[in-house]
């Protein structure tokens, strides 16, 4: 007997469902630690790699590539304009987390997407970085999205279903981080 596989959106659906069902009846496989190792090259160049990270019980082992990651500032910046800028890579991952928590949430609701793109801006302000004006936020003074959608599903139910993104999480709640100077 052949069987297919249950596909919307381009997610396994059947699968999906497995990954909930055990989430379900074992919680701590839903325990996740990622990590980015990054390196300094000169002015504001760096390269980030990713390759191991904690999940589902254990220490993945599928990864067999590392990814690199690189960012720089533009000349105007006084940056070599090596690669997209720390805050433009902010907004990728944004874009990125906010699509696919959308299609997969949808393809669980049984909601077809046929397509998705969308743009992303964040203003900022240099009086902040550069220690002029301590009132000005060295970050973004906001973010927006605009989120163009194929798809039957109203507004609602998609805003509803991007807004699962982790990111979006992060990026619109307060984190928690701690540095650590090591010399």
């Amino acid at each position: 007997m052949i069987t297919t596989a249950n596909i919307k959106n381009g997610v396994n659906v059947d699968q999906l469902v497995e990954t909930i069902g055990a989430v379900q009846g074992n919680p701590e496989l839903a325990k996740f630690e990622f990590r980015t190792k990054n390196n300094w090259i000169e002015g504001g160049h760096c390269v980030s790699s990713m390759k191991s990270f904690y999940g589902v019980g254990q220490e993945d082992t599928s990864r067999q590539e590392t990814f690199t990651m690189e960012c720089d500032h533009p000349n105007v910046l006084l940056g070599e304009d090596k690669a997209a800028t720390p805050v433009e890579v902010v907004l990728h991952a944004l874009g990125s987390c906010l699509t696919g928590a959308m299609v997969y949430h949808a393809a669980a609701n049984g909601i077809d997407i046929e397509g998705a793109e969308s743009s992303l801006k964040g203003g900022c302000d240099l009086h902040g970085f550069l220690g002029l004006d301590p009132e000005v936020r060295k970050g973004f003074d906001g973010i927006t999205v605009r989120l163009k959608v194929k798809s039957d599903a109203s507004e609602e139910q998609l805003l509803n279903l991007a807004k699962f993104s982790p990111v979006f999480d992060i990026i619109s709640n307060p984190t928690p981080i701690s540095i650590e100077i090591v010399k």
